[in-house]
Order: C-alpha cells, then sequence, then structure tokens
C-alpha cells in the first residue's frame, strides 16, 4: 500500500481525492495543519504529494522547494491555475506533473499510477543506488546529498544537476550553454540567474570545507578544480 499525501486547502475536494485514491488501495492522508507541511512530510514519509498551489501562509511552490530540498519523491501540483507560466513555474520549483482544475478523478488516479510505476514499480532502476565520486567528493543524485568523509551538505534539485555535471567532467570545463541546457532546457534565463545558481553550489562546497574549488572561465564556463584531494 502506498501513502499518498495531500496537500489541498477544499475539504471537499481533498476528501474525493482521498475516497479514490483508496478506492485503488493506497492511502491517501489529508494535510489539515497548512502552516507546517514539511513536518507533517517527515513524520508521514509518503510515496507521492498532491499539491495544490492556492494555499494558507506559503504557497505550494514554497512548499514544493521545501520538500524538494529533503526528497526526490513524486510530486503533482493540482490547482485552478490553468496558464503556462504557472506550469512553468511549478515544473521548474521541482513538481513531477501539474493537473489543472477542474478534473477527472480518473486522470488523477492514472497519473498517480504512472509515478508510481516509475520510481518503485515496473520501470524502476532496479540497481543500487547512483553516486557520483571524485577524490573521495561523493554525490547521491537520488538523496540530494554531498558528503566529504563525514560532513553532509544537503542540496535542492537544481544544485544537485549543477554539481553532478561539474563532477563528472571534472577537470574539463563545462560550458555556460551546457549548464543552461541541463537546468532550463528551453526556458529563457538571464547570466544573473545563472550566477546565483553557480554561488549557492560554491556554498554548499563551502560547507564542507571546500573553498575555491569552481572556477569561472569569463565569457565560457566553469570548471572544477579537486582542491580538496588529499
Amino acid at each position: 500500500m502506498y501513502k499518498i499525501m495531500i496537500v489541498e486547502d477544499d475539504p471537499k475536494l481533498a476528501g474525493m481525492l482521498q475516497s479514490h485514491i483508496e478506492r485503488y488501495g493506497n492511502d491517501g492522508k489529508i494535510i489539515e495543519d497548512f502552516d507546517h507541511v514539511l513536518e507533517q512530510f517527515h513524520e508521514i514519509k509518503p510515496h507521492i504529494v498532491l499539491l495544490d498551489v492556492n494555499l494558507p501562509s506559503f504557497d505550494g511552490y514554497y512548499w514544493c522547494r521545501q520538500i524538494r530540498s529533503v526528497s526526490t519523491c513524486p510530486i503533482i501540483f493540482i490547482s485552478a491555475r490553468n496558464g503556462t507560466p504557472d506550469q512553468l513555474r511549478a515544473l521548474e520549483n521541482g513538481a513531477d506533473d501539474y493537473i489543472t482544475k477542474p478534473f477527472a478523478y480518473d486522470i488523477v488516479i492514472a497519473k498517480i499510477h504512472s509515478q508510481l510505476r516509475r520510481v518503485y514499480g515496473d520501470y524502476a532502476a532496479a540497481s543500487a543506488e547512483r553516486t557520483v565520486e571524485k577524490d573521495g567528493l561523493v554525490l547521491y543524485p537520488e538523496r540530494m546529498e554531498l558528503i566529504l568523509e563525514d560532513r553532509t551538505s544537503l542540496l535542492t534539485k537544481k544544485e544537485t544537476i549543477l554539481l553532478e555535471t561539474l563532477l563528472s567532467r571534472s577537470p574539463r570545463l563545462v560550458t555556460r550553454e551546457t549548464i543552461l541546457e541541463k537546468l532550463w532546457d528551453d526556458t529563457f534565463v538571464d547570466d544573473n540567474t545563472l550566477s546565483v545558481n553557480i554561488n549557492r553550489v560554491r556554498k554548499r562546497l563551502a560547507e564542507l570545507g571546500i573553498e575555491n574549488a569552481l572556477e569561472t572561465i569569463r565569457g565560457s564556463g566553469y570548471r572544477l578544480h579537486t582542491v580538496w584531494k588529499r
């Protein structure tokens, strides 16, 4: 039985989602305290999260980022916002899928089952946990963790992708175009946004005591040096 966490502030809609989820043999967990969604995520440990955009206090984008900082659990947005910018924002904040209201419950169930098969079932990778290692610095992409000796840094999804790209190609140069394609696909991103993400990676490395490892090659891209190597 899989646990599906329902973060929806419309009690009637949340109840209907729970009823359909449990009709197919899974456990629907409705969240009622919208100020402490992440704490309840840790407590429930769901296999999938259904997340509304319009919520009290913080919106769904905020909670998606919070969950993504600690988990790669599939997240499906369910929202009345049907514009392309809203759907893009959800995906950029870490969502796996987006369903607009009003919706057919059978579609929601089908998308839940699709994610379950992909992540936990027939289509899930059967191999051991994947790692990217360079001279003792180990990245765990599925956990979004970077580890050096006994120190650990927790990463966001974008930080994980960026570090995996830099680590796997070190000491070669990684072009700006390659990074943009991996992080934002075809979405337009200005140089300042890329610089912000590069600086965040530098901070994650600094948390492990690694300074001056990431070199900026002006006009070309970035290169990761193994300065932590003993």
